[in-house]
């Protein structure tokens, strides 16, 4: 393994475990909101019970999330040195304002966990509806600089320098609508339908769990408008995608020539040396449709790029069309659970469609991991589009198989302590001796309607 794959390799690990951690951090502050907000209208203490226990699992996360977020920026530094020192002062500021955004969740959160019994009800909802938005606002800024990355702006490029920096022209570039919208909506619909599923799949095995039903709800609640929605905003991206990076799109679709009125191709495997796609479906005019919303658009293929410029299309395009798989499966789920809430059937009563959604679950969480190796394996190679390569952004030193094997180790047994601190602290379902009774307090008594 070169210096140059193990530095990437890092990279990409520490960014597939953090990723996790920070979707769940967007989306279970919201699960928490929800619920309490159910237990202030309808005074049903189970409700409160999930709030408190999405919370503690919030909690989790969170410090999770901090600690493996702390090393990815220690990474940018360490393994990529020269991206750093070029686009340091470009994309300072976008960080600088997750740091905020990361500094409010963090005192709201504690006023959250802790502010039970000593602020009234309604300013304790509105302290986990400042976790949520500022959750989201932490993420939104980050990907704004990784949408930077995929069209950079806001600077002049003289002698190989970044000159005439201006942080918010580079805020405001051409991905960062599309790519934070898209970012958000996989989020919370990756989130609420893997919630559901767990719950889902708990309600198989007892239909009549009172705490499964209303925790199910919540989750649907956040899950599936995400999930319905998620195709529209996955078309904006495409469009962006089209218009901006013709190499990621040919690698996404495995078109090695330019065609007009190119189809779209379900399947398939590329065929790099014979410059083709085997045993894929065709859907003819799929593509141009899609990417430029006209019948016969020519659209360009990896023949107009030099070579040493494609990316790695094997990668790009099975990763594109896992990710657009199991999005269409969720959206499905999605339109199935609203049909059956339209026509008032409790959830319960359907076993294929607890199981539907049981086998949902992961789902939202592989198509994000499947997404971020589209969006930076497609760039490849480079590390800032057009401007930096990769390979001259990583660091000289030698050696750094050891620390990607290393956290790698590391990463694995973090993740099992995780998995078995939320068994414990959420999933765990409560017997009927353990189930909340009313109860009495400042903070937890008779909720405040409305």
């Amino acid at each position: 393994m070169t210096d140059l794959l193990a530095a990437r390799s890092q990279m990409g690990m520490s960014l597939g475990f953090h990723i996790i951690f920070a979707v769940l951090g967007i989306g279970m502050p919201l699960l928490m909101v929800v619920a309490e907000r159910r237990w202030l209208r309808t005074g049903d203490p189970i409700y409160l019970d999930l709030a408190k226990r999405w919370a503690k699992g919030t909690a989790i996360l969170f410090a999770v999330g901090a600690v493996s977020g702390t090393v990815l920026s220690f990474e940018l530094g360490l393994l990529w040195p020269g991206f750093m020192r070029f686009a340091g002062a470009i994309i300072g500021m976008p960080f600088s304002l997750e740091g905020f955004a990361f500094f409010t969740e963090a005192i709201f959160l504690g006023v959250y966990l802790y502010g039970w019994d000593r602020v009234t009800p309604r300013a304790h909802l509105w302290a986990g509806v400042l976790v949520a938005l500022s959750g989201m606002l932490s993420a939104v800024f980050v990907v704004i600089a990784n949408a930077w990355m995929n069209a950079p702006r806001g600077f002049a490029l003289v002698n190989g320098q970044a000159v005439n920096v201006d942080p918010l022209a580079a805020m405001a570039n051409a991905a960062a609508f599309s790519e934070t919208l898209h970012m958000v909506i996989a989020a919370y619909a990756a989130t609420g339908l893997g919630v559901a599923g767990i719950h889902a799949l708990l309600l198989r095995r007892d239909p009549l769990n009172a705490f499964h039903r209303r925790a199910l709800r919540c989750a649907l609640i956040v899950g599936v408008p995400a999930a319905i929605l998620q195709p529209f905003s996955g078309d904006i991206s495409a469009r962006f995608v089209a218009d901006n990076q013709p190499a990621k799109l040919a690698a996404m679709e495995a078109l090695f020539t330019t065609t007009r009125g190119a189809p779209l191709m379900l399947g398939g495997i590329p065929d790099v040396e014979a410059r083709r796609s085997r045993w894929a479906i065709e859907l003819p005019h799929g593509l141009s449709l899609l990417a430029r919303h006209e019948l016969n658009a020519e659209i360009t293929g990896l023949d107009r790029i030099p070579r040493d410029q494609w990316p790695h299309v094997p990668t790009v395009h099975f990763a594109f069309q896992l990710m657009v798989a199991l999005g269409t499966i969720m959206a499905l789920v999605g339109l199935w659970a609203g049909w059956l809430a339209w026509r008032r059937v409790p959830f319960e009563a359907r076993p294929r469609f607890l199981l539907a959604a049981a086998l949902a679950a992961p789902m939202g969480f592989i198509a994000i991991e499947a997404g971020w190796t589209v969006t930076e394996v497609g760039r490849q190679p480079w590390v800032i589009y057009h401007v930096l390569r990769t390979a001259d952004a990583v660091t000289p030193m030698p050696g750094l198989v050891v620390p990607f094997v290393g956290f790698t180790l590391l990463y694995i047994g973090l993740a099992a302590i995780v998995v078995w601190l939320l068994y414990r602290q959420i999933l765990k379902s409560p017997t009927a001796a353990e189930r909340p009774a009313p109860v009495t307090g400042t903070g937890a008594a008779a909720p405040a309607r409305g």
